[in-house]
């Protein structure tokens, strides 16, 4: 395994890790979804211009794409999260795969091996496994908008496939100045507490900044398919926080099925380097 791959594996494990703090953290803030948009777009927005050192963006047609990928991806999973349980958001957004396989065939021409349509495959069966006991499909709303944050996210990872390699990381400073200038009135509206100032600093800057900047680094070395499977460690880690937080254990299913995730994603990454037969 190259060097390259291997840290672009490493940074977006530490994505998925980061990533699995938004549900418990967004159903605590008892904030609406543009309001808490705006002020995590801010922090956000000062992490990427720390690292990037400017405000420079170099416009193209796939990186405005990425990054209106980005904010209706963080838009309609929070909604989805308020209006439905954290469980069906994110389970339902998790059909990404799909999606970035049909897509990066026609855009991108990366075609899915026998091993990441199996690794697919184990990871769907995984993840309904460890949500089996906490899906209930009554939120109509709620697990639309979560369907469709699976489509835009799938489309945000394509589209930073797709722009200059170097411009990743300027596409999603985009995104978080743009979330942070149209939503940051309604923050204004909301009620502060010191609790929520913490709480929406550590989804801007922990949550979210960091670990779109891991991203933005990571997706450059490794195929669009490959970095959805990667990140589907996330679900799994959610309720993990919540386990910390609120002593909420998980059942057999739920380990067994997170063990299934874990150990496809490792195989996958481990054997992907020697699997050239496409479909």
């Amino acid at each position: 395994m190259s060097d390259d791959r291997q840290r672009s594996i490493i940074l977006l494990v530490l994505t998925a890790v980061l990533w699995s703090t938004s549900g418990l953290f967004v159903k605590i803030i008892p904030w609406q979804p543009l309001a808490i948009l705006g002020m995590r777009g801010l922090f956000a927005t000062l992490v990427f211009i720390s690292y990037l050192r400017s405000i420079r963006i170099e416009w193209s047609f796939w990186l405005v794409v990425s990054a209106l990928g980005q904010i209706a991806t963080q838009f309609l999973f929070i909604t989805a999260t308020k209006q439905t349980t954290a469980a069906n958001a994110i389970f339902l957004q998790y059909t990404t795969p799909i999606y970035v396989t049909l897509l990066g065939i026609w855009l991108l021409k990366e075609y899915p091996t026998r091993l990441d349509l199996w690794t697919m495959a184990v990871i769907f069966l995984g993840l309904t496994l460890f949500f089996v006991q906490e899906i209930d499909f009554r939120g109509t709303v709620g697990n639309i908008l979560a369907l469709l944050s699976g489509f835009t996210m799938a489309v945000m990872t394509i589209a930073m496939r797709k722009q200059a390699p170097h411009t990743t990381t300027q596409s999603v400073l985009l995104a978080t100045i743009s979330m942070s200038v149209v939503c940051l009135p309604f923050s204004l509206q909301e009620k502060w507490t010191f609790p929520v100032f913490l709480g929406l600093a550590f989804l801007g800057i922990v949550q979210i900044g960091i670990a779109m900047l891991l991203y933005s680094i990571a997706i450059r070395k490794l195929k669009a398919l490959e970095v959805t499977l990667i990140t589907a460690l996330e679900p799994i880690l959610n309720p993990f926080w919540v386990f910390l937080v609120l002593g909420e254990r998980p059942g057999l299913l739920s380990i067994f099925g997170g063990i299934l995730v874990v150990g496809a994603v490792v195989g996958n990454a481990y054997f992907s380097q020697n699997a050239k037969v496409k479909i």
